[in-house]
């Protein structure tokens, strides 16, 4: 039942992350956590993830911003050790309330039209968010997602810089895990068998993006944000 979870799991998060550019840590983390230790399965979760930057970034760099791009880099750089901290010594149950909290209540903002100026200030600040989110629990995806939706930023453009973003996040974070908290033989077992699966999953998510057009591609981000967000909550109770 495990394996047949995992693989579940795996497939549905890469053609999320193919097809949006975001959703594989949205996916995945949650119910990675039903099969493996918080440790785990945020590594499994941050291996698998650089590998689908790795393969996806060549054919949407193109469309990649470069100024916001370095931005968010910048900014990430503050937030990566704040969420080491917080992965360390704060307990994950009352981080799981505060992360789904915060998702539930800017995605209703979205959705009641509520829009967000875009600047290089907020760039950075969105930047240092992701970065903290992502050494914590593995999910750099909320708050840029949250920012680049409000700035009604295009699925191209925010597919490509997000995937470049995490690109960079996703290195830096795992590097970071394994050095403060060490890693497993089974977070490198499972991710070898996960990859097979992602490479499955990017294909069928190829073709589904081009099938999604901007109104329904906001639509389902706002879909995987409540998602994300209920079940984390739904997840303590």
């Amino acid at each position: 039942m495990e394996v047949a979870l995992f693989i579940c799991i795996i497939f549905i998060a890469s053609i999320l992350q193919t097809s949006t550019g975001f959703g594989f840590s949205i996916m995945a983390t949650p119910f990675l956590l039903l099969i493996f230790a918080p440790r785990d399965a945020i590594q499994i979760n941050l291996i698998l993830s650089l590998l689908i930057s790795i393969l996806l970034i060549r054919n949407v760099k193109k469309h990649v911003d470069t100024t916001i791009l370095k931005r968010l880099i910048i900014g990430s750089i503050g937030g990566l050790p704040i969420g080491i901290f917080l992965f360390t010594s704060i307990n994950l149950i009352f981080l799981k309330y505060f992360v789904s909290g915060s998702i539930l209540i800017l995605t209703v903002l979205l959705i009641m039209k509520f829009r967000i100026t875009q600047t290089g200030k907020k760039d950075f600040w969105i930047g240092g968010v992701s970065g903290a989110f992502t050494t914590s629990i593995g999910m750099p995806g909320p708050p840029i997602l949250l920012y680049f939706s409000g700035t009604d930023t295009t699925k191209e453009k925010l597919r490509a810089t997000t995937l470049a973003f995490y690109l960079f996040i996703y290195f830096v974070s795992l590097a970071l895990q394994l050095i403060v908290s060490g890693t497993s033989q089974q977070v490198w077992v499972s991710s070898m068998w996960g990859i097979p699966i992602v490479l499955v999953g990017l294909i069928v998510g190829q073709i589904l993006f081009r099938w999604i057009d901007q109104d329904k591609f906001r639509w389902l981000t706002y879909g995987l944000l409540l998602f994300s967000g209920l079940y984390l909550l739904i997840q303590q109770l």
